[in-house]
């Protein structure tokens, strides 16, 4: 059967998508579900494993339907996920023993201060390009073996698993209690705190720290590897054993399917957050300005690919609070029409703390901020500061991108469901000055995916043969005035001040 597809599982924050890409990197049949999220206390948030594993299954499913497509005609399968979003489970039963315990919960917060304290932030930074906060994988694994009982001891009778998104995924895809492959790759490994981003091998004295049984921790692996990680156990879903052969978190994945292959490349993925990745080649640079050093890809036998990293933990999450708690719009979309009845924001800033402050400032205490309120202001305003939220959060962002990269930033591609609200986007050029680029395919984070597993098996020859599908949508151009963008960048700045360190 001749193998004309390559397929995509893109398991992100608030739903898990299934696509199908043809050798033009032209979408041919997608399916998405929403999953529950679990706040059980206030800055907890978590997930089900097992509903992501049950509707990964139901996404593939439909999406063949859709197209009377078989799986014999899949290639690959790519794998791309919520990072840092940390899950336990027991191999010889396939069941997790917590639910999954997501990157923005902030449980782990007396964990990272004392970590911080006893060694120092930059201890962490120069190991892992990584600070000791709740953002990552490795506090979030020892918070569950100090308060769950019996997970070390199930650790010595080779009864305990940890992955993230991806690596669950894959352990099930490839056969799970029947012998999955327990593997993750070096995207997803660095933001864990426990992988040295020089050598790529978790680093044995941060596993002694965080008091991690080594045993527990999957194999890392390369983002695209002509060694298959592992075949689909053939069941209700897969009637053929298709390679699993490329994997990378979220955020590089779209740095990639962006083809921002080279250095000085930046894109910006609006999702449930905003993160915004410039690609320093094969340089680790640490960053003096709260951003992230982390892995950009390692492909094949080309050495390993390096990124500067700034996240913003609420984006389209933010749009989902203000539909859902407020009912003043029935669609996300609607934002933008109620936004646009006014010519401004009236004043208003919104700064959405709700789990703290992430990049450039990483301050936990921070909470959520409506601020300028007056008789004037109504709820088409406030729709206004909430989308020019997203646009200051990733302005802050990129200033001190430039100053950590030594790099001139002049355009700016964009990708994830926000970018089609043009309100936004225009005021996004408006506020960097710069150009802002969205592509015909805006799902690049699925995109760079299944590039990843298609270039394991020979699909597409080489990055060079990715960059000829790689074509520009639609472009903004910035038409503010110098003095209204630094009045209103400004005000944004009093308005962050005021949220901080309100615990």
């Amino acid at each position: 059967m001749q193998k004309k597809y390559v397929g995509a599982i893109d398991q992100g924050t608030t739903s898990t998508r299934f696509i199908l890409f043809d050798h033009d990197s032209k979408i041919t049949a997608s399916h998405q579900l929403e999953h529950k999220q679990f706040y059980p206390k206030p800055g907890w948030v978590e997930h089900d494993p097992l509903e992501i594993w049950k509707n990964t299954q139901t996404v593939i499913s439909d999406t063949l339907a859709k197209a009377g497509i078989k799986t014999g005609e899949i290639a690959a399968l790519g794998i791309t996920n919520q990072r840092e979003t940390t899950v336990l489970w027991n191999p010889k039963t396939g069941i997790p023993y917590y639910k999954a315990i997501v990157w923005q919960d902030t449980r782990t917060d007396a964990i990272c201060i004392k970590l911080a304290a006893k060694y120092g932030e930059d201890f962490f930074r120069h190991k892992t390009g990584l600070p000791p906060v709740t953002y990552f994988s490795g506090p979030k694994i020892k918070w569950l073996l100090d308060n769950l009982l019996n997970l070390k001891e199930a650790a010595l009778k080779g009864e305990l698993l940890f992955g993230t998104i991806d690596s669950w995924l894959i352990w099930n895809l490839t056969g799970g209690k029947k012998g999955g492959t327990h593997i993750t790759d070096v995207t997803n490994a660095s933001r864990t705190m426990l992988m040295n981003l020089e050598t790529l091998n978790w680093d044995s004295e941060l596993i002694k720290i965080m008091g991690i049984p080594q045993n527990i921790l999957p194999e890392i692996r390369l983002s695209s590897d002509s060694e298959i990680y592992g075949y689909t156990f053939k069941n209700g879903v897969f009637l053929d054993e298709i390679p699993v052969c490329g994997c990378l978190g979220d955020q590089q994945a779209a740095l990639f399917g962006q083809n921002c292959t080279r250095k000085g490349e930046v894109k910006n993925t609006y999702g449930t957050g905003c993160f915004l990745l410039v690609n320093t080649g094969q340089e680790i640079v640490h960053s003096h300005h709260g951003l992230l050093t982390t892995v950009a890809c390692k492909i094949g036998k080309e050495p390993a690919r390096y990124a500067l990293e700034g996240s913003i933990a609420m984006a389209g999450s933010l749009v989902q609070w203000f539909r859902n708690n407020f009912g003043l719009i029935t669609k996300s979309a609607e934002i933008e029409t109620l936004a646009s009845g006014v010519k401004d924001n009236g004043g208003l800033y919104f700064v959405p703390a709700f789990s703290g402050l992430f990049a450039p400032h990483w301050n936990s205490n921070a909470r959520g901020v409506m601020i300028g309120l007056t008789h004037y202001i109504n709820k088409k305003h406030i729709a206004r500061a909430i989308l020019e939220a997203t646009a200051f959060q990733t302005k802050e962002v990129f200033e001190v991108m430039q100053k950590d990269s030594g790099l001139q930033l002049k355009k700016l591609k964009v990708d994830g469901g926000m970018t089609a609200n043009d309100l936004l986007m225009q005021f996004q050029s408006d506020i960097l000055n710069v150009e802002v680029i969205r592509p015909v395919i805006t799902e690049t984070t699925a995109l760079g995916a299944a590039y990843a597993a298609g270039l394991a098996i020979g699909f597409w020859k080489n990055i060079d043969d990715l960059a000829t599908n790689w074509r520009a949508g639609k472009t903004w151009m910035p038409s503010m005035q110098e003095d209204t963008r630094q009045a209103e960048y400004s005000k944004w700045k009093k308005a962050v001040m005021r949220s901080k360190d309100w615990l």
